[in-house]
């Protein structure tokens, strides 16, 4: 990272307006339309864990900013049925550049592991990341947040609805066996496809959402004209959501709160339904 880019991330770090109970901290230069499309200001560490080497979950890759006194976040993310990091690796730069660390599973236990599977094992990495891992010193252990995509976004949405500890989750195409998640206290956003014909939105991504408490903070975004893997490659329109949110609700930065509407043109004309409750 450049020096003028420190000092302004330095300048820009704040504390904000957060949910009762937490402090709220802004780390980087204010988010504007093009940077929450792209990849962040921070330089970043990659460090790959081998599977042995794992506690409860399969082999993984670790992406961390560097050079920052501050603690971040800590963030999980899932692979679908048979997918591997190719799947979810773009995410892992993209996070962590935006001020997380971010731990992707190259894979889970096996690559059939069902979304209940994946869930224990997000938790596992959650755990591992903030308390043994490498970068664990680099971590506020209190600010947490899971992802993934299909059966590991299905398991996203299962491991916030077992701790209530996870600051925000975001599954990405869902696909889930089980409908209703109304126990979940994390803001969850969640990404559909119009488009998926394995985790069709009608049976999986809208009726999560509608499931969820009505108070919020929750959110549906469902991009037009997509398939299931639209959430699988670089996506600006879906890192502007899923960085937006992760900024928001796990380190309660309130600066990110305007790029949560359709209206934004960072994903204007993107979503061919979009829904929100208690966002703020």
């Amino acid at each position: 990272m450049s020096l003028k880019s420190r000092l302004v991330g330095a300048v820009a770090l704040a504390v904000l307006a957060a949910p009762a109970g937490a402090q709220a901290v802004a780390l980087g230069p204010d988010p504007t339309i093009t940077s929450v499309r792209q990849n962040g200001t921070f330089n970043y560490d990659r460090i790959y864990i081998g599977d042995g080497a794992t506690p409860g979950f399969g082999a993984a890759e670790i992406y961390a900013p560097r050079d920052l006194t501050e603690k971040v976040g800590a963030i999980a993310i899932a692979p679908g049925f048979t997918e591997n990091l190719a799947a979810v690796r773009w995410l892992g730069p993209r996070l962590a550049s935006h001020g997380f660390a971010v731990m992707v599973f190259d894979v889970t236990n096996t690559f059939t592991d069902l979304p209940g599977a994946r869930a224990s094992q997000l938790l596992r990495a959650v755990d591992y990341l903030r308390n043994s891992s490498p970068v664990a010193a680099r971590i506020d252990a209190t600010r947490t947040g899971v992802s993934g995509h299909s059966m590991g976004g299905g398991g996203a949405i299962e491991a916030a609805s077992r701790r209530p500890s996870i600051k925000a989750a975001v599954p990405l195409t869902p696909w889930h066996t089980r409908v209703s998640w109304n126990n979940v206290q994390a803001p969850t956003l969640i990404i559909g496809a119009q488009n998926d014909i394995i985790a069709p939105v009608a049976s999986h991504s809208v009726p999560f959402y509608n499931s969820l408490p009505a108070t919020g903070p929750k959110q549906y975004f469902e991009y037009r004209g997509a398939d299931h893997f639209i959430t699988n490659s670089a996506n600006p329109a879906v890192g502007a959501q899923t960085v937006s949110w992760f900024k928001r609700y796990v380190d309660g930065d309130t600066r990110y709160t305007k790029f949560l509407t359709p209206t934004q043109p960072a994903i204007a004309g993107r979503a061919s339904r979009y829904w929100s409750s208690g966002v703020n």
